[in-house]
């Protein structure tokens, strides 16, 4: 007899124009997994606003660089495109590739301080997906065990992050505190643009605003993103399930990410609801 299994759910909320914010388990640190691409695309727009990075650098994705996943890891061929594009297919895609590429010329000590600089305590940066990979493969030479599910319960060992930690960026990111304008605006408009929605905006009405970033490894599924309402009530939220979901199909388990998104926005809500 099999016995389902059910997930340790980390979710925090916060207002963007106040001071409320709920959440559960908000500080306990997670593995970032594709979440960490907004840190990515936040540090390459805050270089191309400042002049150190040219966004329509071109750059090769030859075979031997895709890394799986979406995007360019299907393509036959070698592919030349844009590093703002590279960033684009990151982040609406989830382009693994798209946003190595972007890191290797950036770098990975910028991204890391600018989550120093913006106060996130609770955050490192130690590489993007290829790092990831690296970090997997390592476990699993050390323990034999799988090690994907391994990391997403430890996450000293790579990037990672706390669902308040989160929050706080994309707070600064969506009231321009985080970079130039011009940065934080670019950011913001590709995480409208992710094609996932079956997570966050899932839970929301078609009159909600979403923009997010999903994030996802055997044994955690996670997402990010701010929620926007016609009366102007603006929330950012982050919301991950930790551990083994044996009880439902990726659809429900994904759906249930954004009742857990929903019912901690409509905590921060209440008073102006008269709940």
């Amino acid at each position: 007899m099999t016995t389902a299994s059910t997930p340790v759910v980390r979710v925090h909320a916060r207002e963007i124009d106040g001071t409320g914010q709920v959440g559960r388990l908000a500080d306990e640190p997670v593995v970032l997994a594709s979440v960490a691409k907004v840190l990515i695309a936040l540090e390459f727009a805050r270089q191309a606003s400042t002049g150190l990075v040219d966004p329509t650098e071109r750059v090769v994705v030859r075979r031997d660089d895709r890394l799986g996943g979406w995007g360019t890891a299907d393509f036959a061929d070698d592919v030349e495109l844009s590093l703002r594009d590279c960033a684009l297919l990151a982040m609406t895609i989830s382009d693994n590739t798209a946003a190595d590429l972007i890191v290797d010329r950036v770098g990975v000590e910028p991204v890391h301080l600018l989550a120093v600089e913006l106060g996130l305590e609770r955050t490192r940066f130690t590489g993007g997906p290829r790092a990831l990979l690296h970090a997997l493969l390592d476990e699993s030479d050390a323990t034999g065990t799988d090690p994907a599910t391994l990391l997403a319960r430890d996450p000293s060992r790579t990037t990672s992050s706390t669902p308040a930690d989160i929050t706080r960026l994309l707070r600064l990111v969506w009231t321009d505190a985080a970079a130039p304008p011009k940065a934080c605006a670019f950011v913001r408009d590709l995480m409208a643009r992710q094609l996932v929605r079956t997570r966050i905006a899932s839970g929301f009405g078609p009159d909600v605003r979403v923009s997010v970033k999903s994030g996802t490894l055997p044994g955690l599924r996670m997402e990010a993103g701010v929620v926007e309402y016609p009366d102007g009530g603006r929330y950012a939220v982050a919301v991950c399930a930790v551990g083994p979901d044996t009880g439902r199909t990726a659809l429900e388990a994904d759906m249930a990410l954004g009742r857990a998104a929903r019912e901690a926005v409509e905590r921060l809500r209440a008073p102006f609801s008269g709940g």
